[in-house]
Formats: C-alpha cells, structure tokens, sequence
C-alpha cells in the first residue's frame, strides 16, 4: 500500500510541476510582512491544575503585580493557589493590521501546570522585537488537550498545557509603514530561480506594456511604480500579483524514512548505473532450561541458558542495470514492480546518489 502511495505522490508532483502559477503564490512583497508578538501572563480559573507556586515563584510574582494594579494590597502574604498558571503569549501582526482589528493569539504555560482547560488570560500586553506593545490579550482558552486521573491512574491526551484564543487579541498600536510612497516593488521569490525570475519579468513587461520590471537576481525582480500607469503601488499589485507563471523548479527527491513516502518532480534524471539489492537477517532465539533438583534431595533449582543465533540472506533485488537517461519515475515503477519495500527503495536511492548518478537534490527528513 505504501509502494503505491509513494509512486502516486510522484505523478501529483510532476504533474504540478507543468502547471502555471500565479505570482502571488511565487513571491513576497518586499516590505509587506507579519511582525512577531509575545507576552507574558496569567491564566486564571483552572480546576486545581495550576502552577505549584513553590516551583513556580515567577507566578506569584505576576499575581502580586496584577492584584497591586487593580488596587489589593498583597504585600508580605503568601498565595497557594492552584487555579492560575503563568503563560507565554504568542501572536502575529499582519501586515496592514489596523488599530482595533483582532489577532488570534496562542498560549503556552511556562511553569509545572498540569492543564489550561477552562482557564480564562488575564490582560496581557504583546510586545514586538522593538519592545514597543502592539496589541492585548485577554480570553478564554481553547487546551487542545484533555486531562483526567483518579486516586491511582491518569490519563493525557493530546497538549493540554497549551492552547488557543481565537481573535483573543486587539491591535493597539499599527507599524509604521507608508505603502503609498513606494516607486519600486521588489518582488522576492520563495524560491530562487534565474529561469523563474526571467519569466515574471517577461509576464510582468508583457502586461504593462513596458519594461517596467527588471530582474535583479535569482530571488528578486524589481518594478518600477511609474512605469505600470497603475496609478498608486496597491493598483499595481492588483494589476501583476494574478498574472500566470510556470515555475522551474530545481529537480528534487524528498524522503521521510519514519513513514517510508518518497516524493520527486518529474525533472529527476539517473545516468547509466547498476544496482543489486539484498536483506541479511540476524534471528537469536532463547530457550532457558530449568532443572531442579529430585524430590527430598538436597539441591537448588537452575536456569540453564540456551541460545541460538542465525543469518539469513533474504531474497532481494538482483544486479541490474539502469540505461542512461532514464527518468526515476521508471525506476520506482520498476522496483514497485519487483515488490520492493519503500524503506528499502530509500535505501537504493541514497546509494544511487552516493554513486554520482542521481541528478538531483536528495532531501531526508
């Protein structure tokens, strides 16, 4: 079943690989980015599964700044709670994100809290690299996680030591970033590719009616504003980022050897090389024996150790030899033919490419 699946993979892969993409889905906006956000906080509300406050002392310190704020003198008492736990809050601020616009925000306990189940963020401020705060969290969490246990067992399934406030944050504060006043558009591939960037400039030129686009490297082709007669740079975009592109994409073999899929685009290449494929086996089997002693005799009872061990070759692919030019979509046919494992198929490959004559980049995950 995973022979088959491994070689379906193939055919999707190369078959995207012929298809025209637009360049929005090729590229990035220079400038137009998310910025990154974190906090630290309070989650408050949990059934006992909280912080424990003498392993945890951060959490009663945030606890004593919180109630101090909200005017509760808490100064030289001691708290022993266990329904708050301290979290790090994490987001992300879109790019154009606007004053009063929500952000989804996930939460993380630092400290020895068992769950976040049912627990609700107190006010929390979300800061950026710059250190200036950009939004506030506050909500109730989402634990994608269940926790249960009774006087001798316990159950955990899934993380719920970590969870989500969907929209559970407001932007307070927007990136200061004027898009209007831009006159060139630097678009940057996800991909570098001369081949790739050279036909976004000819689509983009193409379109516009003028040499508007230029490309600068293998991961940027610049556009100059003006020249698009777009008006302003968002009608410019609107005017390119739909425009069709087939991507070159270099020739790739993507592995994973936990789940034995292998992935490849339709571009691989093998050169002239022979192959021969085999299995030893190791087998050690244990057969103790006891002897005990005969009745009313004096004695002690014995185990005596009995081992075997054994190597097998198993059957395996034999020597044979791979014409040159031939595709390695033809190969996998052949060893799926021949009822070779995926695992082992990964193993053929990575020796194909030890030897020279797999014309690809050989990715294992």
């Amino acid at each position: 079943m995973t022979c088959g699946l491994a070689f379906l993979a193939l055919g999707i892969a190369g078959q995207a690989a012929a298809q025209a993409v637009r360049i929005k889905d090729l590229v990035e906006l220079d400038g137009v980015r998310s910025n990154d956000l974190v906090g630290y906080g309070l989650v408050v509300g949990l059934n006992a599964t909280g912080d424990g406050l003498r392993n945890a002392p951060f959490t009663e310190e945030i606890m004593q700044n919180i109630l101090e704020r909200l005017g509760v003198n808490v100064t030289g008492e001691q708290f022993r709670p266990r329904n708050v736990a301290a979290v790090f809050v994490t987001g992300r601020l879109p790019p154009f994100g606007r004053a009063g616009s929500q952000i989804d925000v996930t939460v993380s306990a630092i400290g020895d809290a068992s769950s976040l189940l049912g627990g609700t963020l107190i006010m929390t401020p979300l800061n950026a690299a710059d250190g200036q705060i950009y939004a506030v969290a506050q909500g109730t969490v989402i634990a994608g996680g269940a926790d249960a246990q009774g006087a001798a067992a316990r159950v955990v399934q899934g993380v719920p030591t970590s969870g989500v406030i969907p929209a559970g944050a407001r932007i307070e504060r927007e990136v200061d970033f004027d898009f209007t006043q831009l006159s060139t558009l630097r678009l940057a591939l996800r991909e570098p590719d001369f081949t790739t960037a050279g036909r976004i400039e000819r689509v983009i030129n193409g379109a516009v009616g003028a040499a508007a686009a230029q490309m600068l490297d293998a991961g940027t082709v610049a556009v100059d504003l003006r020249r698009t007669g777009a008006g302003s740079p968002a009608r410019a975009v609107v005017a390119i980022e739909n425009l069709p592109v087939e991507p070159q994409r270099r020739a790739r073999v993507v592995v994973d050897q936990r789940s034995g899929t292998i992935v490849m685009g339709e571009d691989v290449r093998i050169s002239r090389v022979a192959v021969s494929q085999g299995n030893l086996t190791l087998r050690i089997s244990e057969a103790p024996l006891v002897v005990q002693p005969n009745p009313f005799a004096e004695g002690e009872t014995i185990v005596v150790p009995r081992s075997t061990a054994d190597i097998v070759e198993e059957p395996g692919v034999g020597l044979a030899e791979v014409p040159g030019g031939t595709s390695l979509s033809e190969v996998i046919a052949g060893l799926n033919a021949l009822g070779v494992s995926p695992r082992d198929m990964i193993d053929i490959l990575k020796s194909i490419k030890a030897a020279g004559a797999l014309h690809a980049e050989f990715v294992v995950m």
